[in-house]
């Protein structure tokens, strides 16, 4: 399981995340509070305030390609 944090600047971040995540075949999630969201989903990314950071969950490894694929998005 991976976990991070991760951040938008712009509309078309959170549009080309969605769609990243759309690409894989695992579970992606993100979080803010109580909200969980399926991260495939741009409604759901979306309904999540997109002004602070969310918490990045994916049911992968660290090193799996993808992740790095999440570079532009992932804050430490």
């Amino acid at each position: 399981m991976y976990a991070s944090k991760v951040c938008f600047e712009t509309v078309e971040d959170a549009k080309n995340f969605a769609a990243l995540c759309a690409g894989v075949p695992f579970s992606v999630t993100l979080s803010s509070g109580v909200y969980i969201v399926d991260a495939k989903s741009i409604m759901g990314v979306f309904s999540l305030d997109l002004n602070v950071e969310l918490d990045l969950k994916a049911d992968c490894a660290e090193d799996e390609p993808f992740i790095e694929k999440l570079s532009d998005f992932i804050r430490e």
